[in-house]
């Protein structure tokens, strides 16, 4: 009798303990932040970097990451952007790695009322390059790719003080060749930004200056000195930041240039440090809080940081 009820007590315990680990099971699984990455279209290899993309959010555990393709350029016919519907209140957040043609009203429409109700965004280089006409969208972002009659330009000069400057006064958006430049970290206790070096350096990339656009409510991260000698502006240009717009948060990241037939291994996309700016930047769009450590390699102030 003693046998049988120590028996049915390991059973019972077994049972219990498979119970909780498939609880726990489920609620993992539940936790995952569902991310909606949008290419088709870019002036950048968005075919290579949105497989390298999902592999970098996906290997931090914490994300489940879904691809909406485009029409590809040239393509106006109207029954092909049709068939582009994202749903994208089935998602946590968005993430960018598209520029190109203006979405047709539906989609906009939709997006806009996804940011309004509190969906994320995360744009990646690039991708504040287009819809120069979808006022929403530049209103989202502060700050695109335009000329310099597309909004006002913000800068900090020498002495760390921000500056804007108005629409249609100084340079057009643009950028100087490309080399390795370092990022200082303006807001330091920002959960995205919490924890960097002040100051690391990036390796050779794109330093996009003088980014046009309505600039309102902008929560700027991190800066870079575009140098006159690399064709740059001799100001710090923001490189990443955020946006409230409705019940949602938009973060922009202008790190991470990689042209077509680009050697992986030069790939900017590499860098440790634009690697927790896009992670954590897309846990904090889509939740208001950020869980996911930084790399152990973080770049230094002297050194750059390339993972694999």
């Amino acid at each position: 009798m003693k046998l049988r009820c120590w028996v049915c007590c390991l059973i019972s315990g077994a049972v219990a303990l498979l119970l909780l680990a498939m609880m726990a099971g489920t609620s993992s699984a539940a936790d995952k932040i569902d991310v909606l990455i949008i290419d088709g279209q870019n002036n950048h290899d968005f075919e290579r970097t949105t497989p390298y993309l999902k592999q970098i959010l996906e290997q931090t555990g914490r994300f489940r990451t879904y691809v909406a393709t485009t029409p590809p350029q040239g393509n106006t016919d109207p029954n092909a952007w049709k068939g582009f519907r994202p749903q994208f209140a089935d998602y946590d957040v968005v993430l960018s790695n598209y520029n190109g043609a203006t979405w047709p009203e539906h989609v906009r429409t939709a997006f806009e009322e996804f940011v309004k109700n509190g969906g994320g965004v995360m744009n990646v280089h690039a991708a504040n390059n287009p819809f120069p006409d979808w006022p929403a969208w530049n209103d989202m972002i502060g700050l695109a790719w335009r000329n310099k009659d597309g909004g006002d330009r913000v800068a900090y000069d020498g002495s760390g003080r921000r500056i804007r400057t108005p629409k249609g006064e100084g340079p057009d958006s643009g950028h100087g060749a490309q080399h390795p430049y370092t990022v200082i970290v303006r807001d330091r206790e920002h959960p995205i930004t919490k924890g960097m070096p002040v100051e690391w350096l990036h390796p050779k990339d794109e330093l996009y200056h003088a980014q046009r656009g309505p600039a309102l409510n902008m929560n700027i991260l991190a800066t870079a000195f575009s140098s006159k000698e690399s064709g740059g502006t001799g100001f710090d240009e923001p490189m990443v930041w955020w946006i409230p717009s409705g019940k949602g948060r938009i973060v922009t990241s202008l790190l991470g240039h990689v042209g077509r037939d680009q050697d992986p291994s030069t790939w900017a996309m590499r860098c440790a440090g634009f690697q927790a700016i896009v992670t954590r930047g897309t846990e904090w769009a889509a939740t208001g809080e950020v869980t996911i450590p930084l790399p152990t390699a973080m770049p230094t102030y002297d050194k750059v940081s390339l993972l694999p």
